[in-house]
């Protein structure tokens, strides 16, 4: 099993902060569910200004397939209606990319 770590960057809009945040005090359980089911353990998001920055651990040998069936369950999808409307790309995001991952630069247990 190999052992992931992933941190990703993207826009909140200025006038969607309250709201972003307010919605994660309270992540829907479903939502929640999916995460673990996609391996994914140590999932974080931080603000800094404008910016949401995540970090996450994943857990397992297939990242890409993990993640892709999160992305196809119903509640994510549902969940992501909402968030996705309060946020905005990078300009250096890759194709396909909506957080736009960056590379680890320094990290200690």
């Amino acid at each position: 099993m190999t052992s992931t770590r992933v941190g990703q960057v993207i826009r909140v809009r200025p006038e969607s902060i309250e709201e972003y945040e307010r919605i994660h005090t309270a992540v829907w359980p479903g939502v929640l569910a999916a995460i673990r089911r996609a391996n994914i353990h140590d999932y974080s998001i931080h603000r800094y200004g404008g910016f949401l920055f995540a970090t996450y651990r994943h857990e397992g040998d297939d990242l890409a397939g993990d993640l892709a069936a999160m992305a196809a369950d119903p509640v994510v999808k549902e969940w992501w209606t909402h968030t996705d409307a309060m946020q905005d790309p990078v300009p250096e995001r890759l194709p396909g990319e909506w957080w736009h991952s960056i590379p680890e630069v320094f990290h200690t247990d």
